[in-house]
């Protein structure tokens, strides 16, 4: 099939880049607009709690001021806040109200409730439009509220500042756009300047990043249809993930195939005979990798958290773009560019490189297979032994953007000044709609509120609640002593609704709403991933090995080598954050990225090295030598591609953010473990420590009958001096 691929590719060669070039930008010119969503509560399935409390609360209470934004007020000397500050202070949110901010809709003034205990901060709340929270107008509104908020706190002795969702929302996406700007540009000369120094060329360096526009393009485009067809839900990271995505994979795939292109060149094919054959050979390396990191990703659509759910896809989308691109595309432009063009000015990329430590190296998993799986597996086991100090954390604003971010300094401020819940408390809503009751108690209505105030964690329980028109729903607001985000106040949260479903009376139902709820739904839908996504993804994955490999025992090898890399890698990432850094936790979805870029794409290398065993098995070798040759000829690919990807993944560290510094710091581990432990050291040296076995019920030594060469090509002219 794959020679079949080749021949037809090298034959039509221009025929193929011009359709690749005219499929992808009619793709993205008609592709309809995508926004991200920075609302947690979208991505939870409507039965969890937190998300039945929101619905019930828009039914009840459709006019309960909610605030879009907080107006924090201190002064610039730090001093304790004066009467004539209070004067100046009305002063800026009556010239607020003034200018009819689009989509503010109520500014209620600083009062001595809204004052802190030590005078030194005043917030005033600000309604905005709800409607339009999941659009750009909405962080438009924050943005106009700093700008003339400042100007009418000029020549006072006031700091002003805007917090809140909305300005999170603005900070959120600009700190979004620097971070894709900042991948973007860092991989792109990561890729370049390695890729350039390993063929010792100036064009092939470019190559890959030039070959990953075009898939980058069509998969924009295709993302964009899908999520809107199934109205899927879009992450502020996915772009920056799939940038890396595409990139690095793509690189790898080229890696995989120019490898191979070279070696036919030096073995004496023709340019379009080397293109070829190279497909030949890899093109089934490649599909199986990439079918094992589409099926990974697309397994997140059974995820409960929509971030999952939309962003599975988007990368399932832009993987299979991409194999297809490095299975047509990327050889059909080796193709028409003469090999001596694409490895200028380099002279020697057709010289065999003698005494290679790839040679060395496999020469030692040959002779010692025992010592080399005892070493590299005794380090993957060791990391993983760190990772049982894992501890997850879900404050996601804190950890998405830089801490000099302005929303980010007014909640560190509204935190020091009032009790760490009151700048988002949480509701908790008593009614009888839901059970098809009528108008609620009112006696009973005082108890319930003060069992509410006995359960640990509360800091209080506002005086007085409010019903709703009918008399059928009462909405507690409840202040939590930690931060709504905090895992302390999400731990609260249990109690708080065992405490609520126990103490509401016969004929109605407690409903727990506000940010600390939805963040304990997102926990237990995480728990709920971990236990279905995690397996049918690794069954899967076990099953496209099987079919590739034609084996029963290889492919349960090295699934459980990847599993090992997973828990490594989670072990390396709490050491370094947690036990080394001073982070209270690591972001609750870290797991989940770690599965992704490590199980998945790291299986690529172990297909990549176990398919050059079963080559070098079946044209007769021992299994100790089939590993020694494997590594000499693979070794340089698997590192090349691992290095590029994992320095590719630390670029995220460049974000200024803790979420983008943890997954950098994780992938770039994982995908190094991935690639210079379990690929180069852990799979061959297990595979020739089982012999023959390890292609059971196959045979490892079956003759290739595949076809070597494809004739009718022109020649490249040797260099001068070639050995």
């Amino acid at each position: 099939m794959f020679h079949r691929l080749g021949h037809f590719v090298v034959k039509r060669a221009w025929w193929v880049i011009i359709a690749w070039v005219v499929a992808s930008f009619a793709l993205v010119s008609f592709a309809p607009k995508m926004s991200a969503s920075t609302d947690e509560s979208e991505f939870l399935p409507k039965h969890y709690e937190s998300i039945r409390a929101s619905v019930l609360q828009e039914e009840k209470f459709p006019a309960e001021f909610t605030p879009g934004a907080i107006l924090l007020f201190e002064r610039t000397d730090g001093g304790a806040l004066t009467d004539a500050d209070k004067a100046d202070m009305a002063k800026v949110t009556q010239g607020l109200t003034d200018k009819h901010v689009k989509l503010v809709e109520q500014i209620i003034p600083p009062s001595e409730k809204s004052t802190s205990r030590d005078g030194h901060y005043a917030m005033s709340m600000v309604s905005i439009d709800k409607t339009k929270m999941q659009t750009d107008e909405y962080g438009d509104a924050a943005k106009e509220l700093r700008t003339e908020g400042k100007k009418l706190a000029e020549g006072t002795a006031l700091k002003f500042q805007v917090g809140g969702q909305a300005a999170m929302a603005l900070d959120q996406k600009e700190s979004s756009s620097a971070t894709d700007a900042i991948t973007m540009v860092a991989t792109v000369v990561l890729i370049v300047v390695i890729v350039g120094v390993i063929f010792r060329g100036v064009l092939v360096g470019w190559l890959p990043v030039l070959l990953s526009l075009l898939p980058m393009i069509a998969a924009s485009g295709l993302i964009a249809f899908v999520t809107k067809l199934f109205d899927l839900k879009s992450s502020p990271i996915a772009s920056a993930i799939q940038i890396v995505v595409i990139l690095g994979v793509g690189t790898d795939y080229f890696l995989f195939l120019m490898f191979r292109y070279r070696e036919r060149l030096r073995a004496g094919d023709d340019r379009r005979s080397a293109v070829a054959n190279g497909v030949a050979r890899v093109g089934e390396a490649i599909a199986s990798a990439a079918g094992a990191v589409t099926v990974a990703f697309a397994v997140l659509l059974l995820s409960e958290l929509g971030m999952f759910t939309a962003l599975g896809p988007a990368l399932a989308i832009s993987v299979i773009v991409t194999a297809l691109a490095s299975l047509t595309l990327t050889p059909a432009l080796l193709a028409v560019i003469p090999a001596k063009a694409t490895f200028w000015p380099g002279k020697k990329w057709m010289e065999e490189p003698k005494g290679a430590r790839f040679h060395k190296l496999g020469k030692t998993v040959g002779r010692r297979p025992g010592l080399v799986a005892a070493l590299s597996g005794g380090v993957l086991v060791v990391l993983s032994l760190a990772g049982l100090g894992y501890q997850g954390t879900f404050d996601m604003a804190k950890s998405m953007m830089p801490k000099d971010k302005e929303s980010m300094v007014v909640m560190d401020s509204l935190s020091k000044g009032f009790s760490a819940g009151a700048a988002d408390p949480t509701h908790v809503f008593l009614s009888t709609a839901n059970k098809g009751g009528g108008p609620l108690d009112a006696a009973a209505l005082d108890g319930f509120g003060a069992k509410l105030g006995q359960v640990p964690g509360v800091a209080g329980v506002a005086a007085e609640h409010k019903t709703s028109e009918d008399g059928t729903t009462a909405d507690f607001v409840v202040t939590l002593k930690d931060a709504a985000a905090s895992n302390e106040a999400i731990d609260s949260i249990t109690e708080l609704r065992s405490t609520a479903h126990a103490a509401a009376p016969s004929g109605s139902e407690a409903l727990i709403g506000g940010t600390s709820s939805v963040y304990k739904d997102i926990n237990l839908a995480m728990t709920h991933d971990y236990k279905l996504v995690f397996p049918v993804a690794g069954l899967l994955i076990l099953l496209i090995l099987g079919l590739q490999l034609r084996s029963v025992v290889a492919p349960w090898y090295l699934m459980a080598s990847v599993g090992l890399g997973f828990a490594a890698t989670l072990g390396a990432t709490t050491l370094a954050f947690l036990k080394i850094g001073s982070e209270p936790g690591l972001m609750f979805m870290l797991p989940i990225f770690i599965y992704l870029f490590v199980v998945a794409i790291g299986t690529d290398y172990n297909i990549l090295i176990i398919a050059r065993l079963r080559e070098e098995a079946r044209e007769g070798r021992s299994p100790r030598k089939a590993a020694e040759e494997a590594l000499r000829h693979a070794g340089p690919t698997v590192a090349a591609a691992g290095f590029i990807l994992a320095a590719s993944f630390a670029t995220f560290m460049l974000a200024g953010n803790v979420l983008f510094a943890e997954l950098g710091f994780a992938l770039s581990i994982g995908i190094a473990l991935a690639a210079f432990v379990m690929a180069m050291f852990f799979t061959p040296s297990i595979t020739a420590l089982l012999g023959k076995k390890a292609w059971w019920p196959g045979h490892g030594a079956m003759p290739d009958h595949g076809p070597e060469s494809i004739g009718g090509g022109e020649r490249e002219p040797e260099p001068a001096g070639r050995a």
